[in-house]
């Protein structure tokens, strides 16, 4: 409250300064510093929603948030492909974002999109950036979180989504796409990128609120004061979306992470970063908003022993301490890398971790003294309905991921290594999957958009 009141915040854009001049902020538009009283803060939490849903196209699917479930959300953004058998990368194109976009469709662990591979191929134009949109939506059938980086593409955005899920109102009732909002550290609220979500008003998408600052780099040197400026930087922005939309949901999702002391650069390997998605947990708890955590990547670039015992120590905190959302699978080398080994591997971390956040039943039924009356002295428990009821009710996690073969059947199988036999898994995957599609005069309704896109770009 101290730092938002005097220090403030950076608006870069008039519109949103004028926004949060009238909902009773201090607003100096020479320097477009924004301070904010107390008062305003504590209110704009008493508005913002505590529960609502994310839906998708999928037919009865559905996420509540603030409702005792987590769920992944799929990392994003990488620059490349390491191929996992050999360690070699390649610069990744629209097939490797297509087959992402399809693999993380097939796992039920991923209840959220984001657009794993860095799409640069959108950005050549808005014909190209509705193409990216019409196939995301044809690719991927849950709950969609997304940005558009200027106001022109927010409406064509806008478009796409009412003809896939039948015009606005349906939007506002489900709420099948959330808007990611990453003020940059420290305490700036970036022009065309805030003007781009403004766009959106009246539409009720959803705000994730994710500034990112980076201890020792875009934060200061402690984790808490870290933490600190995410907050703010965070209730800064909350602020924006209620004052322009009263009653806008609002996902509670900074970032804060740790600056690699030897290079400047982000890699997601230090433990810390479990913590911090422990914390920024508990901070959206306090507030009673729903959250969605980071808890780090890895800064190794293959998958394998190193990638995975640092994906599983921070996620394990994070999980836990039980956000709504989990960013991130998939990605290695500080997320710049999209492996697809490694995406199945941290599924298979998120269910272990899943499975401890459930802890030990205690309940009456489970003590089993009867059994142990029956069996008695020195005999064993493998004839007992119980056991066998403990092995399918979800008392004992069972992995695809076990090996049931002893030494010598692995053994003269050729000694397959688990990347090996995650390799043909993702394989196997991508050439079976097949997203829902569209209905026909949806297709027909976004072909149109697109043509008309390309048209008036040209014109331009």
């Amino acid at each position: 409250m101290s730092v938002l009141a005097t220090t403030g915040v950076r608006v870069d854009s008039a519109k949103a300064r004028k926004i949060l001049k009238s909902a009773g902020a201090d607003v100096d538009n020479k320097t477009k510093i924004v301070r904010f009283p107390r008062s305003m803060i504590e209110e704009t939490l008493k508005v913002a929603p505590k529960k609502f849903s994310l839906g998708g196209r999928r037919p009865g699917w559905e996420f509540k948030v603030n409702d005792g479930k987590c769920t992944l959300l799929a990392d994003g953004a990488a620059t490349y492909v390491i191929d996992g058998l050999t360690g070699n990368r390649r610069v990744a194109g629209f097939d490797d974002w297509l087959d992402a976009t399809r693999m993380i469709d097939s796992l039920d662990e991923i209840g959220v999109y984001w657009s794993m591979v860095e799409p640069t191929f959108a950005a050549d134009s808005i014909g190209d950036f509705v193409m990216y949109w019409r196939n995301m939506v044809r690719n991927f059938s849950k709950h969609i979180q997304d940005v558009t980086h200027t106001a022109e593409e927010t409406c064509w955005m806008l478009e796409v989504l009412g003809a896939v899920y039948g015009g606005r109102e349906e939007v506002r009732r489900t709420h099948p796409m959330s808007f990611l909002l990453t003020p940059a550290s420290p305490l700036v609220l970036e022009g065309p990128h805030t003007d781009a979500f403004l766009e959106t008003v009246g539409w009720d998408i959803p705000a994730a609120i994710m500034p990112m600052p980076m201890m020792g780099g875009t934060a200061p040197g402690s984790l808490i004061s870290t933490i600190l400026l995410a907050n703010c930087e965070t209730l800064a922005m909350l602020c924006l979306v209620q004052a322009a939309d009263p009653g806008t949901p609002v996902i509670y999702a900074p970032c804060p992470s740790i600056m690699d002391p030897h290079t400047g650069r982000f890699t997601g390997s230090e433990v810390e970063h479990g913590l911090l998605g422990a914390a920024v947990t508990e901070m959206a708890r306090y507030y009673k908003l729903p959250v969605e955590a980071s808890a780090g990547s890895s800064g190794y670039f293959i998958p394998g022993a190193r990638a995975s015992y640092e994906r599983a120590m921070n996620w394990a905190v994070s999980i836990l301490a039980w956000p709504d959302l989990l960013v991130g699978p998939g990605q290695l080398g500080g997320s710049m890398f999209l492996s697809y080994e490694q995406l199945l591997i941290d599924v298979e971390i998120f269910r272990r971790s899943d499975r401890l956040s459930d802890g030990i039943n205690t309940g009456t039924s489970e003590w089993l003294e009867i059994d142990l009356a029956a069996v008695g002295h020195g005999g064993n428990f493998l004839g007992r309905n119980s056991t066998r009821r403990a092995m399918r009710s979800g008392e004992l996690y069972i992995s695809d991921f076990d090996s049931n073969l002893t030494y010598e059947a692995w053994d003269a199988s050729g000694r397959p290594t688990l990347i090996q036999e995650l390799n043909e898994w993702a394989k196997e995957i991508l050439a079976t999957h097949k997203p829902l599609p569209l209905e026909p005069e949806v297709e027909k309704e976004l072909e149109k958009i697109e043509k008309r896109a390309r048209k008036e770009t040209k014109l331009k």
